[in-house]
């Protein structure tokens, strides 16, 4: 296992097609395994959905981010799995969770609404840079209303 540490960032559509309730709980079961499995394999993040597409930032070692990656891009519940960076971090930005799921509040909701309004929730359109500081902000956010 490599000591160094990677953050990885990627988008990919929701090939998920259901009512609301089964939605959360498809996204639920998401949250439970990946933090099972993100925990056992020293990888934190954050998760966000909207507008038919998943945005996620993975932090940790190379070859356990990789399977993750590889894990991600099997699961049927995505489609256009598409990696925007891929790149060597001094520092975690999630270090406190296996795995968040941002934007739950009304507040980062709204906020995000706007992202997605200005994009078309077009994450192509999106840098790693640039989504991995939404998810960042919307994480502080998270935790700030929590506390």
């Amino acid at each position: 296992m490599s000591t160094e540490t990677y953050r990885l960032v990627y988008y990919s559509r929701n090939l998920t097609t259901c009512d609301a309730d089964t939605f959360a709980a498809e996204v639920n079961d998401i949250l439970a395994t990946s933090r099972a499995n993100n925990e056992r394999d020293g990888i934190t993040g954050a998760l966000m959905f909207n507008a038919g597409c998943f945005a996620q930032v993975l932090e940790g070692p190379l070859d356990v981010v990789e399977l993750a990656f590889e894990r991600i891009q099997q699961d049927d519940r995505h489609s256009e799995v598409s990696l925007l960076a891929m790149e060597p971090i001094k520092a975690r930005s999630f270090p406190n969770w296996a795995m968040g799921f941002v934007g739950m509040s009304d507040d980062n909701a709204a906020r995000f609404a706007d992202v997605a309004k200005a994009s078309s929730f077009d994450p192509s359109r999106f840098s790693g840079d640039k989504l991995h500081s939404i998810l960042r902000d919307l994480a502080v956010e998270e935790e700030r209303t929590a506390a």
